[in-house]
């Protein structure tokens, strides 16, 4: 992720920056709980999350759920 001040500019490849938002904002939330319609809207909700819908693909959010849950572990 790109620092740009103090907002980081974040795309899907930036996997582990994104589950550690995803686990500081959403603490009691189970990872592997969410389907991926739901776990692609809250990527794309997170601040300074820039890019494609569709390039959050299976394979991007299958890591990122991982990471998420390693991130809570």
């Amino acid at each position: 992720a790109l620092i740009q001040g103090s907002v980081m500019s974040l795309k899907w490849v930036d996997v582990q920056d994104i589950a550690i938002l995803l686990a500081d904002g959403h603490p009691d939330v189970n990872p592997y709980s969410l389907n991926f319609v739901a776990l692609r809207d809250m990527v794309m909700a997170l601040p300074g999350f820039e890019d494609d819908r569709e390039r959050g693909g299976e394979k991007v959010l299958e890591a990122i759920q991982t990471a998420w849950k390693e991130e809570q572990d």
